[in-house]
């Protein structure tokens, strides 16, 4: 059948299984949008009040869900609005695609209006993208453009497709969803090694990251610990792999991860490190981080081993399938002088809690973890706030987790808290600061007119805290630029919006305000004020080590 170039664009779409897309349309893109019109009852459409917002909205349902998201943007300013969005997502290993119009060819280089070379400005943070200014290359580029991005180690890519290309006609047949392509053969050798390795090992830490969830193997790492007897730990990307009341997780390790997980990854003599890179926040001091331990990298990426961290043993192969080799290629151990100093470990970082007669952190997530149900997602923004989640927040099932780790956007949580819910349908409840909420709340308007079930938890302590914590310990108390001073009743500003809102400063008032709004079908702002000097702790100092931990 003939089509135009927009009609191509959305049966193609269709026909990768897309069901809904973000976005926000413009010139360039009104052809587009004019398709999504015709084709309304087979693809959803949701119009964010940004192009960021709505970017970060595809990365949060593709995180939830293990879908590709889709957003759309007009040229000029409409895909500059994306490039956080798409850095985000590629510095996570989001699967997404990003379509932007631009100008007609014959107006390519000339300074059109709107005109920007959107491909060029986003080559570094995508797996790949497309200038297609071919009608007949737009499906195959749109049907390899998803194949890409789920592939391996996932990523965005972008694709921008000039207005003439919108407009013209050419033949289009659907196709079938072609498999993802293929990854590196699994080296038996380097299994057998690792294996070794595991057999000769007295105290094992498991170290995983968001490749687990990105390739579903959570169940296979609680295999592999249990043959081994190992425990487990994570990264802020890892979080919600493995439930965190199984006897074997410790929690998130690095700068302000749980006592007890960072020291006893200090202590294992093997770190059998699974879809996880080795950054700068994980590791503290490399120098001192690599303290004689031995090291097995499990990855995807051929490009993460020995980056950041020299390994022993290197496997490099889709992760289900070398821990299914892996695992049987384990003897069963038993590591009890283990299993027994893992206990000391976490009966330490128990008597490390303290209580307060005032509303805090810990106070507020207890109260979300007794009030949350298992499948309900667990969006953040970036800052104190977004670690104290990943401290004390008790995630059950896995994907429930929605946050910005290697960009750490601040910013992001609403559009991507939205994504979510349009993905998975479940309720999500935002975890968010005043200084990240100031960034993006007007995707609040988004919120409202889709009667999104969100629970944003904003505290509010009146500065950045995560920098204000820094300025505390390390620059003298001189707090420049930290202290916000703005006057928003964010209460009020929900209801301005159209949501419900509520300002709360007690434990007793918080669970209150956080039980109805479980039950609310729409927006619900809840404004917890705490105090500015709440400290994210456990905490490494910049430059240092498990060594120099701050613990109070």
């Amino acid at each position: 059948m003939k089509l135009t170039g927009a009609q191509i664009i959305v049966e193609t779409l269709i026909e990768q299984g897309v069901t809904d897309v973000f976005g926000y349309p413009g010139g360039q893109v009104v052809n587009i949008y004019d398709a999504l019109y015709e084709y309304s009852d087979r693809i959803n459409h949701y119009l964010t009040a940004h192009e960021q917002g709505a970017a970060h909205a595809a990365d949060g349902y593709a995180r939830a869900t293990g879908k590709t998201g889709v957003v759309i943007a007009t040229s000029g300013p409409g895909a500059t609005n994306l490039v956080t969005g798409i850095a985000t997502a590629h510095l996570d290993s989001v699967p997404m695609v990003a379509i932007t119009g631009n100008v007609p060819c014959n107006l390519i280089g000339k300074d059109s209006f709107q005109e920007i070379d959107i491909t060029c400005i986003t080559l570094p943070i995508t797996k790949h993208n497309y200038f297609v200014n071919d009608v007949e290359e737009l499906a195959d580029s749109i049907r390899e453009a998803f194949r890409i991005a789920r592939s391996g180690r996932p990523g965005p890519v972008l694709i921008d497709v000039p207005k003439d290309i919108q407009m013209a006609e050419c033949e289009f047949e659907r196709k079938p969803v072609e498999p993802c392509f293929e990854v590196n053969k699994l080296d038996t050798d380097k299994i057998k090694e690792a294996a070794a390795l595991i057999r000769s090992s007295k105290r094992p830490y498991i170290y995983i990251g968001g490749g687990v969830l990105r390739s579903d193997a959570e169940a296979l790492v609680l295999e592999l610990s249990e043959k081994a007897d190992a425990f487990i730990g994570s990264s802020l990307m890892g979080l919600s792999a493995i439930p965190s009341d199984n006897e074997r997780f410790l929690g998130m390790q690095g700068m302000h991860g749980r006592y007890a997980s960072s020291m006893a990854q200090k202590e294992a003599d093997l770190i059998i490190a699974v879809g996880v890179r080795f950054s700068d926040r994980a590791t503290g001091n490399k120098a001192k981080y690599v303290h004689g331990a031995r090291i097995i990298q499990l990855d995807v990426d051929f490009s993460e081993f020995n980056k950041n961290v020299d390994v022993d043993v290197a496997i490099n192969a889709d992760l289900k399938e070398s821990l299914c080799a892996l695992i049987n290629q384990c003897e069963q151990k038993d590591n009890a002088d283990w299993r027994n100093r893992i206990k000391e470990l976490r009966e330490k970082e128990k008597s490390l809690e303290k209580k307060f007669d005032r509303l805090t952190p810990k106070a507020i997530l207890d109260i979300m973890n007794e009030n949350t149900e298992d499948d309900t997602v667990i969006a953040t923004d970036v800052g104190q706030h977004q670690m104290w989640t990943a401290q004390e927040y008790r995630f059950r099932k896995p994907r429930t987790l929605v946050s910005s780790g290697g960009l750490g956007t601040m910013g992001f949580g609403l559009g991507a808290a939205i994504g979510a819910n349009v993905g998975t349908g479940n309720r999500v409840v935002l975890v968010t600061g005043d200084g990240s909420f100031g960034m993006n709340l007007n995707e609040l308007a988004t919120a409202v007119t889709y009667n999104i079930p969100i629970t944003v938890v904003l505290l509010d302590n009146g500065v950045l805290g995560m920098v204000r914590q820094w300025q505390t310990l390390f620059f003298d108390k001189h707090y420049s630029s930290t202290t916000l001073k703005r006057k928003t009743d964010f209460s009020l500003l929900a209801k301005a919006f159209g949501a419900k809102g509520v300002a709360v400063d007690s434990e007793e008032a918080f669970r209150e305000a956080f039980k109805a709004s479980m039950a609310e079908s729409g927006p619900f702002v809840i404004d917890c004020k705490i105090d500015c000097d709440e400290f994210v702790l456990p905490m490494l100092p910049p430059g240092g080590s498990v060594d120099d931990m701050i613990v109070e």
